[in-house]
């Protein structure tokens, strides 16, 4: 008896080698939930699953059930994104959103707001130069989180809940752990880290504004990294450890 099929629309997050000629894919399906099926034969040159099933890449997939993974019988590509594959410092830029979507996507949990958010900031990030894919990127893993669960306090007291003022040039308590900012009062019972209130607006503004808005505003280089290093220290208290692929960019000097 054959196997029951399915039809699905994918991001694809990751590729990891099985066997000599065989990949298998972890993806992002369109309901938010996490997918990992087997493309057989992927890795050789001729296969058309080889372009089809790259990182970045939107396909529609035809998937057999399979005892342990399911097994990818055809694909067909929606968008390949290939302006986040055309340079280092492009991939770099969007690796990161990739990462985090792999780390809280979860096989069987649907969230269809993780899909969503990823393909419109992929199609904002395809025509614009890498300093605002960088902005683009951070926006997204601050909606990731947020559509997760782990959305940031950054106006509000984490400790009683009372509004915090983000006044120009102030330095504010911030605690990574309780997921916001915290105020004076509250500041000695948390353990917290001194943040640019700069930083904090930036945070927000790439959390409330839309992916359109923000391809087409200006960009301001070290706000953004400064909000990406508020993003990881988010991610190493709140998911385990931190992103690698934000590591590399930090360390890279690529931007």
């Amino acid at each position: 008896m054959a196997a029951p099929t399915y039809n699905q629309r994918v991001l694809v997050l990751r590729r990891t080698k099985l066997s000599e000629s065989d990949l298998i894919l972890t993806m992002l399906a369109e309901d938010g939930s996490q997918l990992r099926a087997v493309a057989k034969g992927a890795r050789k040159p001729k296969s058309p699953f080889a372009a089809r099933t790259e990182p970045f890449c939107v396909a529609d997939l035809l998937c057999a059930r399979g005892r342990s993974l399911d097994i990818v019988k055809e694909a067909r590509l929606v968008a390949a994104h290939d302006h986040l594959r055309c340079s280092v410092e492009a991939s770099a830029a969007a690796m990161p959103m990739l990462e985090l979507l792999g780390r809280l996507s979860q096989t069987g949990l649907a969230n269809p707001r993780l899909f969503q958010s990823a393909e419109r900031a992929l199609k904002a990030m395809d025509d614009v130069d890498d300093n605002h894919r960088l902005a683009l990127s951070a926006a997204h893993l601050l909606k990731t989180l947020a559509f997760s669960g782990l959305r940031p306090s950054l106006e509000v007291c984490v400790g009683c809940g009372e509004p915090v003022a983000l006044q120009e040039g102030a330095r504010l308590p911030f605690s990574a752990i309780e997921g916001g900012v915290a105020c004076e009062r509250c500041r000695a019972l948390l353990e917290t880290e001194l943040v640019d209130a700069a930083t904090l607006c930036w945070a927000q503004y790439f959390l409330t504004s839309t992916f359109d808005a923000i391809a087409e505003d200006r960009e301001d280089l070290s706000a953004t990294f400064a909000v990406l290093h508020l993003v990881q220290a988010l991610v190493r208290a709140h998911v385990g450890s931190p992103l690698k692929s934000l590591e590399f960019l930090f360390t890279s000097g690529l931007f």
